[in-house]
């Protein structure tokens, strides 16, 4: 290398050609790129340029022809020229060689920056609604050339550069500019496009490199156990359901009927050797199936990218990735957009309460806690070994709601499932006394994590009207689903844990004993209005050895299916939405494995069809009857008629809409003893026709029942001005309706 008295007066110094060639100069663009001279005896400009492993350069106007050839100073690639007599920039490309191989190309940085001042502005602010629109990697045209422009948050680090298959995973050829007032990093890169596979490199505080991080933004990524971001575009799919788009912004959700069918994607059927499906096998197979049964919405475990199968998505890497275990993003808009064609909605399960740990995710992403909480007593799962969200920082604030927004804007997202809330809320979960951090007013409310849900939710509500935004949430804290405005959280669903697991145990056990535990059916009803609940019998209930819901029901083969057939229809009878775990509505007999596929083989067989097609006819009669849907969430459409029958465990009661829609009697008895003449009240006098009996020959049952309808008669019963006397089946449900 020259020596510095050799070094013209136009030349880069000794010193920032060692620094660009060890990648730690702070501004790599005020260097290399088009300059103007420094004052000199000669006016013009100056081009600089880093091209390890060339051996000449020459700068090519547009059209090809020679500007200027450029000086290789050291064995590194820094190459420099003075371009005297020019008085206005111009666009030129870099022709390299080495030996017998040549190739043409643009400079990066000759570029200017591809981000704003606005945008610095509402990253630090929080507020930038499309946060996902600036950072991240895409594809665009910048000062008329093709390319990829990336930008990416990590204010104390050193030095970042992205790297990849273009530029040999080096991190000296695309050295990222700082933005200082935001601490976005950003630069475009010429000549690639969809399909480039990358990371960021990034030297943290102390110089130090780290592990090749992911992009947080990023769109797509390689499939496990490659761990790189891909750029892809998810802003050109051809949607075709403009109409079913329309519709659910008039949508109330709370008053129709919702009935999920939640999958885990990779073992809800597999292809002969094992491998998954992909996203159009799911959309040829999956939507017909789900209409065929009657379910109204398609619930799918996380499908963020992921780098443990074993995690079911709840370990997501790529909060804006659609896994690419099953294909493209454009695959699963296919997807979506094939739900929507046959009348069928997209939950996506969406997780903002924690992240996994990976040296090439999140954690510690600039050297420093980034995305995490810097102190470990609020910033570490104990249970889970992950790391949790900053939610009073700003910027990680505005990641999160910017992942929320985009698989609604992006993907036409009918709802979000909000994973593991409870965590996110209280600042001793799962610790002990002594492990966690409290609040300026020494509670154990994480008050970021509030202020947090309720934006998301009341931005997620405001963008697209008619879409939901449900909590997994098992506490008692107030106001999970009431509006924000009067000081709930802003969901618009809940997922009412207790009933479930009240519930749950009540069926398991001995009819005989059931009416020792007949408050665990009832008791849900002293909150069920309390807010608006979905009624999960979800993946949770079937792993870790609880076994599926098939074997937690008593009694030989017969019985188990009769009770199951019997708690179903007590569910789709009851007020709240309805939720099954896939493999449930056959009556899987094994715990779910997610390492494999459901076992669709028992559906040859009667009981196992029988519970299918009950499934699908509580589905029916749950979004034709409107007295079974419209009321679900208020407590002007449920009333008692009978709650207190422990010795035979028997419970009814009547579902109500509006004065003009029918009124459904439902009435359950969980013992194998039929009760004849068995008198109920009903609010009129006429015919009540029975739709519905889950002791049917059709489902595997006795064939016990009512021949279709029963008459009431002005005789008061149970507070009611008529009454009817009703043959009920052994472990049965029956829905009755006037008319």
């Amino acid at each position: 290398m020259s020596g510095p008295a050799d070094v013209a007066w136009w030349q880069a110094s000794d010193g920032d050609v060692a620094a660009i060639a060890g990648a730690w100069h702070g501004d790599p663009f005020a260097v290399l790129g088009l300059h103007r001279a420094p004052p000199g005896p000669t006016r013009g400009f100056v081009l600089r340029a880093f091209a390890p492993g060339a051996e000449s350069i020459t700068a090519l106007d547009l059209a090809g022809a020679p500007v200027v050839s450029l000086t290789k100073r050291g064995e590194a690639g820094f190459f420099e020229a003075l371009v005297p007599g020019r008085s206005a920039r111009f666009a030129y490309r870099l022709h390299a060689t080495r030996g017998t191989a040549r190739w043409t190309f643009h400079d990066p940085y000759t570029f200017g920056p591809v981000l704003g001042p606005l945008d610095d502005h509402l990253l630090v602010e929080g507020t930038h609604r499309k946060l996902y629109e600036r950072l991240g990697a895409h594809v665009c045209t910048h000062e008329d050339v093709d390319g990829v422009r990336f930008a990416v948050w990590a204010p104390d680090a050193r030095r970042v550069s992205v790297v990849g298959d273009f530029n040999a995973w080096d991190g000296r050829r695309h050295q990222m500019r700082k933005r200082i007032d935001s601490g976005l990093w950003e630069i475009f890169a010429p000549d690639i496009g969809e399909g480039t596979v990358y990371k960021f490199e990034i030297a943290g505080p102390d110089g130090a490199l780290l592990p090749l991080k992911a992009d947080p933004f990023g769109f797509a990524a390689e499939l496990r156990p490659s761990t790189a971001s891909v750029v892809a575009r998810t802003d050109n799919f051809n949607w075709s359901d403009t109409a079913w788009m329309n519709a659910r912004t008039t949508r109330d959700a709370r008053r129709a009927p919702m009935s999920i069918y939640e999958v885990h994607l990779g073992s809800w059927r597999r292809h002969g050797d094992g491998g998954f499906m992909n996203w159009d096998e799911l959309a040829n197979t999956l939507v017909p199936y789900a209409v065929e049964l009657g379910f109204t919405h398609l619930e799918f475990m996380p499908v963020n990218e992921h780098p443990l199968d074993d995690s079911w998505g709840y370990q997501p890497i790529g909060m804006f990735a659609p896994t690419r275990r099953f294909g493209d993003p454009a695959g699963f808009a296919r997807l979506v957009d094939r739900a929507h064609a046959a009348g069928i909605g997209i939950i996506l399960d969406w997780v903002p309460a924690h992240f996994p740990v990976d040296v090439h995710g999140l954690a510690q992403f600039d050297g420093s806690p980034l995305y995490e909480h810097a102190d470990p007593r609020r910033g570490f799962h104990p249970d889970w070994n992950t790391a949790i969200y900053d939610y009073g920082r700003r910027e990680v604030a505005n990641f999160l709601i910017a992942s929320a927004v985009y698989w609604l804007d992006r993907f036409h997202i009918d709802g979000l499932r909000v994973d593991a809330v409870a965590s996110m809320l209280y600042l001793d979960y799962s610790r002990k006394p002594g492990e966690w951090l409290p609040n300026a007013d020494g509670g154990n409310e994480n008050r970021d994590a509030v202020g947090f849900l309720q934006r998301t939710n009341t931005l997620t509500y405001g963008a697209h009207p008619g879409t939901m935004m449900i909590a997994e949430e098992s506490t008692a804290w107030p106001g999970v689903s009431q509006p924000v405005h009067t000081g709930g959280l802003g969901f618009g669903l809940k997922w009412n844990m207790g009933w479930m697991h009240d519930t749950l145990e009540y069926m398991s056990h001995d009819p005989v004993h059931r009416r020792w535990h007949h408050d665990r059916m009832t008791f849900g009803l002293l909150y069920a209005f309390s807010e608006n609940f979905v009624l999960p019998l979800s993946h949770d209930e079937v792993v870790h050895g609880k076994g599926s819901i098939l074997n937690r029901m008593p009694g030989d083969d017969w019985q188990k299916f009769a009770n199951l057939r019997a708690y179903y229809a007590f569910m789709w009878g009851h007020p709240g939405k309805k939720l099954l775990f896939m493999g449930q509505e056959f009556g899987q007999r094994g715990e779910w494995n997610s390492n494999g596929q459901l076992d669709w083989y028992v559906t040859e067989h009667q009981p196992h069809a029988g519970v299918r097609d009950c499934i699908r006819d509580l589905n029916r009669r749950y979004r034709e009857d409107v007295a079974l849907h419209a009321r679900d969430c208020e407590g002007e459409g449920f009333r008692w008629v009978v709650a207190d029958d422990a010795n035979q465990s028997v419970f009814a009661w009547i579902r109500y809409a509006r004065a003009s829609d029918p009124p459904v009697l439902v009435v359950c008895n969980l013992t194998p003893v039929p009760r004849i003449g068995y008198r109920i009240g009903v609010p009129q006098e006429g015919n009540w026709t029975e739709t519905l009996n889950t002791d049917s020959v059709i489902y595997g049952g006795s064939g016990m029942g009512n021949l279709g309808r029963v008459t009431a008669s002005p005789e008061p019963s149970h507070g009611f001005p008529a009454s009817v006397e009703l043959v009920l089946p052994p472990l049965a449900t029956i829905y009755l309706r006037l008319g």
